[in-house]
């Protein structure tokens, strides 16, 4: 069976900076993933050129077995592959609900009838559902708390429905609860059929999350494989605790 996402030796570099070195991921359907690595270690640059922000100098990028290297990014979102921002920035004078229009009627509009507002709207009540955001479907998005917004971004994102969500540090700043709501819904979905890449410092989350672990330190993979494995590596304690 082929991967869902291969990364095959990308490298990226920024005026001569080598930001990514000969990188190789591979993906599979199903997968619970956490990326980790310290500041600098080229996490935000790799999930770039997944997504398309950024074109590696060299290497492909493969999805669905399709080369998506000089995809845009949209045309990578209506192929499956989504991602969620670390900073959201919805639109703040709009409701919660009326958010989730943007994508429903934006990349899955093939999917459902827009012509059906009763539909829409019901399509846009069950991502709010599934995001455990249901109660505040009505409220302005610039009322929201910081755990609430960032269960408007994992809306936004699943609108497309993805078979692949790449979530940027999704629990940065949350409080220990808010922490654990955002890991269960990450867990429903994943259950839920949707592969999962969860970028995050946050180290008992990631330890929870993820049934494998992807290490970079200065923009080379150091380490893939189990959490308890890739956590007693040695390469990895030292990227994180030094020599």
């Amino acid at each position: 069976m082929s991967a869902l996402l291969e990364v095959k030796n990308v490298t990226k570099r920024f005026f001569g900076f080598t930001a990514l070195g000969d990188v190789n991921v591979t993906i599979q359907a199903g997968d619970r993933i956490g990326l980790i690595g310290p500041n600098g270690s080229g996490k935000t640059t790799l999930i770039n050129c997944v997504s398309g922000v950024f074109k590696p100098e060299v290497g492909t990028i493969r999805f669905l077995g399709d080369d998506i290297s000089s995809l845009a990014p949209h045309r990578r979102a209506k192929k499956g592959l989504a991602r969620t921002f670390q900073i959201p920035r919805p639109f703040s004078s709009m409701s919660v609900e009326d958010n989730l229009m943007v994508p429903l009627e934006y990349v899955v509009h093939d999917l459902i009838d827009l012509t059906n507002e009763t539909a829409v709207y019901d399509e846009a009540r069950e991502l709010l559902r599934r995001v455990r955001l249901d109660d505040r479907k009505g409220a302005f998005a610039n009322d929201l708390s910081q755990v609430e917004l960032r269960k408007l971004e994992l809306a936004r994102a699943i609108a497309a429905r993805p078979q692949l969500l790449i979530c940027d540090e999704a629990m940065a700043g949350l409080a220990t609860k808010e922490v654990n709501e955002i890991l269960d819904i990450l867990l429903d979905l994943n259950a839920s059929g949707i592969t999962i890449v969860m970028v995050e410092h946050i180290m008992q989350a990631v330890m929870r999350f993820s049934k494998r672990i992807i290490c970079l330190s200065a923009g080379r993979v150091i380490s893939d494989g189990a959490p308890a494995e890739v956590m007693a590596h040695p390469d990895v304690r030292r990227a994180y605790l030094g020599s």
